[in-house]
């Protein structure tokens, strides 16, 4: 019997205006996907009813990635071809991810430029490939609950974010065949579902710590408005680097050398993961530590050895906190309230510190993992157009400060940092040469004043200057900010108006032929994959007909079916059982059917019999007189 979904007044759209938009939280550790059912936001769970999506692949020679909680049993029993915290690769070049200090199981392949390969036997994928991959699944979880395509989609994405890093997350929603509707920070998401729910005025702290990435943003909430004042945060700070001190203090204590493999290298980050989640609740816990001689040791970890590894890191998040109050030009006794978000959060220690620094005690009644995608999947729906009538608004923040290189190595800022967006800036700029006809324009990212401290995004050139004397021309550099943060820059002479224009679409981000050859990879596997998920519907559906039909012969078989009947439904049934674990997704929907044909009267005479049970001892008078 299908089930028949109803809403309250006002807060439903007809079947045939409603579009199915959804918001999701593409995470370092987990990822989720949610949308607005019947008014209310959601996040949508797998058929195991989980809601969270580890963000793990696991490669291997012939089989389709595996993506979730079976990749992540995996992990350690092959390291180099389960990939795990991919986000923190995301628009990044080896150097940066070096920089970071972890210590990471995967054979990195470098290239000349963008991100580095990660070598598996599935072939060497980028990591917007295995973003891609996480992504999928999310699509299809969503499309099979929601019974339809997807429109569009508003991924979040951390506040701190560079334009590589946006741009390489939309490349992945690309490839995975999703129409991006909006990047959205990851703050900014949390304060749509928070102020929503609670009606929220006034000033507030978003505190941001995920597995992978840190943000603080401070954020004016009026009557659906959201202003992001300022914004701060570190793109690789999080759980993952708890983990990454507690693993290097268990080594420590073990006297395990540096030199560690990789199994157990994940081995001890797994060790120390569950530690980190077991002092949230417990005074201490006794570690059982593998050594390489293949003997174990015992090794105890105090709440308060915890506090003394995760102390720095903390720090680090404060001193980025203490920026974002300054850019905003507030103290900490002006925020109302500050919304902790992201699962590094639940720590007690994490708490302690921030209701300290802010002089109020953090809100923590939403749960962290959760709240990012309920929020996106607000924003999708308005985007989509299923609430037009809604006054939410949100201004969002540029995290860096963008301009072009001047003579001398120099920076010249055009949009300041924590700017709102989408915004557009122009400023002149002349010739430093007699005759000159050409401009060379070199696109910065940062805030130091030298081209050497800050990150190059793209360069051009202008040509066919009219040949003037040094300062006599006048050229227009114009930068556009879009809705995701994305750049578009363009310069014009005025005089003759000769113009040259770029998009911005950083070295880390993939190519436009890279995403190419993956779309049409996708498209020759597009009968496969249609083929699995139609293979999957109905192996779903053949369980549910099992489940259902041995329960009713348990109860009603003996009593209500003669002898040759029970033996055709058998038949039937077992039927079913010996294809439903196939591959021929035609003939699980017909066994399916045979077993309804031969169950039909038996269904009958159940309802006939539920009908004399409830009439037993009862008049038709009173019947009627109920009618």
């Amino acid at each position: 019997m299908a089930l028949l979904q109803i809403s309250e007044p006002g807060q439903s759209t007809a079947p045939h205006q409603h579009r199915l938009a959804a918001g999701i939280d593409l995470g370092t550790t987990n990822s989720l996907i949610a949308t607005v059912r019947s008014g209310i936001a959601e996040t949508l769970p797998d058929l195991d009813k989980q809601h969270l999506l580890p963000s793990i692949v696991h490669y291997s020679h012939t089989a389709p990635p595996i993506v979730g909680y079976v990749a992540k049993k995996r992990a350690n029993q092959d390291p180099l071809n389960t990939i795990a915290s991919v986000k923190r690769f995301m628009g990044r070049g080896i150097a940066d991810i070096k920089t970071t200090g972890s210590r990471l199981p995967y054979h990195f392949i470098e290239q000349a430029q963008g991100m580095p390969l990660i070598h598996t036997v599935a072939g060497d994928k980028s990591p917007v490939q295995v973003s891609a991959d996480i992504l999928s699944v999310l699509k299809q979880r969503a499309e099979m609950a929601l019974q339809g395509d997807l429109i569009g989609v508003v991924i979040t994405v951390p506040a701190y974010f560079d334009d590589a890093q946006r741009q390489a997350t939309k490349d992945a929603a690309t490839i995975a065949g999703l129409k991006v509707l909006r990047l959205l920070n990851e703050p900014t998401a949390a304060a749509v579902a928070y102020g929503l729910d609670k009606e929220a005025r006034g000033i507030y702290a978003i505190y941001d710590l995920g597995g992978g990435t840190f943000d603080i943003s401070i954020l004016r909430l009026q009557r659906g408005v959201f202003e992001v004042m300022a914004t701060a945060g570190d793109s690789a700070l999080g759980g993952d680097d708890i983990d990454q001190a507690i693993a290097q203090w268990l080594m420590q204590q073990a006297n395990i050398a540096d030199d560690a493999t990789h199994h157990h290298i994940r081995e001890l980050l797994d060790i120390a993961r569950t530690a980190k989640e077991t002092l949230t609740t417990e005074a201490e816990i006794t570690l059982k530590i593998p050594l390489d001689t293949g003997n174990c040791v015992n090794i105890t970890l105090t709440t308060n050895q915890l506090n003394e590894l995760i102390d720095p890191l903390i720090q680090k998040t404060l001193l980025a906190c203490r920026r974002a109050l300054r850019d905003a030009r507030i103290t900490p006794e002006q925020i109302n309230e500050v919304v902790m978000v992201g699962g590094s959060t639940r720590m007690p220690r994490v708490r302690e510190k921030i209701g300290e620094f802010f002089h109020c005690q953090p809100h923590v009644d939403i749960d962290p993992d959760k709240v990012v995608a309920i929020g996106a999947a607000i924003q999708a729906d308005i985007l989509v157009g299923n609430k037009p009538d809604d006054d939410l608004l949100l201004l969002d923040v540029i995290p860096l400060s963008l301009g072009i290189e001047t003579m001398g190595g120099l920076v010249e800022k055009i949009i300041q940092r924590n700017t709102t967006i989408p915004v557009s800036k122009a400023q002149d700029f002349t010739t430093f040469k007699d005759g000159q006809t050409a401009m060379a324009v070199h696109v910065l990212q940062g805030e130091r004043e030298l081209v050497t401290h800050c990150r190059s995004l793209a360069r051009f050139e202008l040509r066919g200057i009219p040949p003037m004397v040094a300062g006599a021309a006048r050229i227009r550099v114009t930068f556009q900010v879009d809705a995701d943060g994305l750049l578009g820059v363009s310069a014009q002479e005025e005089i003759s108006g000769v113009h040259s224009e770029i998009t911005v679409k950083p070295s880390y981000g993939l190519s436009d032929n890279q995403i190419e050859q993956m779309l049409k990879d996708s498209l020759s596997h597009a009968h496969e994959d249609v083929a699995i998920r139609t293979l999957r519907e109905q192996q779903v559906e053949a369980d549910r007909v099992i489940n259902a039909l041995r329960a009713a012969l348990k109860t009603d078989g003996k009593v209500l079916l003669k002898q040759h009947e029970f033996v055709a439904i058998s038949e039937a049934l077992d039927g079913l059982l010996q294809v439903k674990g196939g591959q021929d997704a035609q003939a699980i929907k017909q066994a399916i059917e045979e077993l309804d044909k031969v169950t039909q009267e038996f269904a009958a005479r159940r309802m006939d019999a539920s009908i004399r049970r409830a009439m037993k001892g009862q008049k038709v008078e009173n019947f009627m007189e109920n009618n």
